[in-house]
This record gives C-alpha cells, sequence and structure tokens, in this order.
C-alpha cells in the first residue's frame, strides 16, 4: 500500500521525488553525501534533493537536452562525468617585426617544457600548467592557464600565457648584413590573454569534445563550419638597451625600450573536421580558425593610434588532434598553432605560439 501511494505521489508531482518516498526525516545535506556514495550519478531518483538543488538539476538537464545532444549515430556520451588528465607540455614563442626595406627584427623562445594537471566534471574542465625548465636552473619565468566549457553546439575557451626573459634573438636589422643570428636575450616580459566563444553549426554531428574534451565517442566522420566571437589582449615589453654597442646601432626601432599593449575584439569563422577511425578507439581532428576585427591600442602616440592600420586586427589558428580510447583510460597527443597580425605605419608585427601536448587521463 505505501508503494501505491509513493507512485501515486510521483504521478501526480510530474515524477519528482517526493519527501514521503524514502526521503522524510533526513538533514538538508543529506543529498550530498548520497551524490559521494553513489559516484555524482545526479539523476540517480532514490536522491534526496531538496526544493533549490532540484530546481537546479531540471534546469541543468534542460540545458543539456537543449544544448549537448547528437545523433546517437554519429556520436555518444562516454557513462563517465569526472576526468583526471596530466599533461606534459612543449611550447614555442616568437615575435617577428617587419621593417620597410626588409629589415626584420626577430626573436624565439628555447623549446620549453612544461606539466600540469587537469579536472573536468561534465562540461567544466580547469587546469593549471607549471614551468618545468626551472629544474634545469633556466633563467626563464613562464605558465600558462587554460579554462574551457564544451556543449555540442558550442565552446568557450579561455588562454593565458605568460613569459619573461630566454628568448632568442634571430634577426637584428641590417646588423650582421641582415643575415640570420643566435643572440640570447633576456630583457622581455610577454603576457596574452585570450577568450573565444563560437558556434558549431553542424552540432548534431560533429562532436569537438570528443578530440579535446574526452568526453564523447565520434562514432561516424563528421565536420562542421563554426563562427563567434573572440577577445585578445597583448602587453609586451622589451629593453635592448643592454645590448652590445655594435648591435644596438642598427636597432631598426626609434627607442631602446620598447612597449606594447592592445585589446582586439574580432569575429571569427572556421571549420572542424572528426575522422573517426576506429569508433571509441581511434579518432583524428582538424581545427582551423580565422578571424577579423577592431584592435584597442593603449600608450602609442595619438596619430599613430587612430591610423586605419592600427585599428585593424586580425588573427589565424589551427589545432589537430590524435585520441586513443581504451575502456576508461585516454590518450590523446595535440598540437595547436595560434597568430596573431598587428600593424601600423612603421611595421608589421606577428606573434605566434606553438604547443605540442601529451595527454594520459582517466574517466570516473
Amino acid at each position: 500500500m505505501a508503494l501505491l501511494i509513493c507512485l501515486a505521489s510521483l504521478s501526480a508531482r510530474g515524477g519528482e521525488v517526493a519527501d514521503s518516498c524514502g526521503c522524510e526525516g533526513v538533514g538538508k545535506a543529506y543529498w550530498v553525501k548520497q551524490l559521494f556514495k553513489n559516484g555524482f550519478h545526479i539523476n540517480d531518483s532514490s536522491v534526496c534533493y531538496p526544493r533549490f538543488p532540484r530546481f537546479a538539476l531540471k534546469v541543468y538537464n534542460w540545458g543539456d537536452r537543449t544544448f549537448n545532444s547528437y545523433d546517437p549515430e554519429y556520436a555518444v556520451g562516454t557513462g563517465k562525468n569526472w576526468k583526471l588528465t596530466a599533461k606534459s607540455q612543449n611550447w614555442v614563442e616568437s615575435t617577428t617585426m617587419l621593417f620597410p626595406e626588409n629589415r626584420e627584427l626577430a626573436m624565439h623562445s628555447s623549446l620549453y617544457s612544461d606539466a600540469g594537471i587537469n579536472l573536468s566534471f561534465m562540461a567544466v574542465s580547469i587546469g593549471w600548467t607549471w614551468n618545468m625548465n626551472k629544474l634545469l636552473n633556466q633563467p626563464s619565468s613562464r605558465n600558462t592557464f587554460d579554462f574551457s566549457f564544451t556543449t555540442s553546439r558550442f565552446s568557450i575557451v579561455i588562454n593565458r600565457l605568460s613569459s619573461e626573459g630566454g628568448m632568442i634573438i634571430t634577426n637584428f636589422g641590417d646588423y650582421n648584413m641582415g643575415r640570420p643570428l643566435r643572440y640570447h636575450f633576456e630583457d622581455v616580459e610577454m603576457q596574452s590573454t585570450t577568450a573565444q566563444a563560437y558556434y558549431f553549426f553542424n552540432n548534431r554531428h560533429y562532436s569537438q569534445a570528443a578530440a579535446y574534451s574526452y568526453s564523447k565517442y565520434q562514432l561516424r566522420s563528421a565536420g562542421s563550419a563554426l563562427a563567434g566571437f573572440q577577445f585578445n589582449e597583448q602587453k609586451m615589453s622589451m629593453d635592448f638597451s643592454r645590448l652590445p654597442s655594435d648591435m644596438l646601432y642598427y636597432l631598426p626601432l626609434e627607442s631602446p625600450s620598447y612597449s606594447s599593449h592592445y585589446r582586439s575584439y574580432n569575429i571569427l569563422g572556421g571549420y572542424a573536421f572528426n575522422w573517426a577511425i576506429r569508433p571509441r578507439k581511434w579518432l583524428l581532428n582538424a581545427f582551423a580558425t580565422g578571424s577579423l576585427g577592431y584592435r584597442q591600442v593603449f600608450g602609442e602616440r595619438e596619430p599613430e593610434r587612430h591610423s586605419a592600420r592600427s585599428l585593424l586586427s586580425n588573427t589565424i589558428q589551427v589545432n589537430l588532434a590524435a585520441v586513443y580510447n581504451h575502456r576508461a583510460l585516454f590518450v590523446a597527443m595535440t598540437s595547436s598553432f595560434y597568430g596573431i597580425f598587428n600593424y601600423n605605419s612603421r611595421y608589421t608585427h606577428f606573434d605566434a605560439y606553438g604547443r605540442l601536448t601529451g595527454i594520459v587521463g582517466m574517466r570516473f
């Protein structure tokens, strides 16, 4: 009889778990203990959610159905909510200034190795990376921060990178008769923050999460056009005053102390494709975007700040990924290239960042 009353109550409440169905007399925080015990299976009908957490769960389930559903013939979930990953990241940054008369000021970093961890719950992922070159007592300081939120329809990605020193000058105007050289340069600081949000048009078939979040399986090969918005902030300072005098003479800049600070607001577009070589096992991905927009410059001379060339901003990005899945374990290798073009009446400035990342993780 109690079971019939409980079922009737469930029917009257549209499937909600009533307090009389095994939840009477429990504490307000008891549902948290239940989630820990059942491995965070949030839709377990036996969990005694209070009113607000149950409302939040309904909102989440609505959002999951609306923004994170796929054609099951093309992509499916892995059945796990949590992921713990370890990664080894090797990257290089470069900056190049192209001046009239084929003069060039160019430098790049050595190959830097970082290590990091990443913890993900459903669509949210957060991680931190440490500079492993300090173990070799190299005089540079570098770190990165990454955040991503990915659904079937859209993805939001935030990256922050900062570095001090550790650059190698490879071209320095007419010095060395304009030929390439190799000079270690430490008086440089760079900071870059990028935020991107883009929408996948073929979101029923293509899964970005299968290639980069490891929370889905791509069962059949598919691609998608994408479009969105991008924000980028760049800060850079370089002090050439301590260079040898015979080298400093050929500096193509107006002053030995160089600084740059700007923000850009861009519209981006691109295309991504997943090759499901062996469903649930092997996956390859290619992802490419380009953007064009407005650049807000700080600290420049007034005429230069408002020149037509200085107001233009555009970027390019190319990502490649290979993923292998084995039950709850996965291994991935990703490479990415991100380039930023800046223009003014004196030179064209191009910053580039390249990464090669190895990832080992498990789902639970």
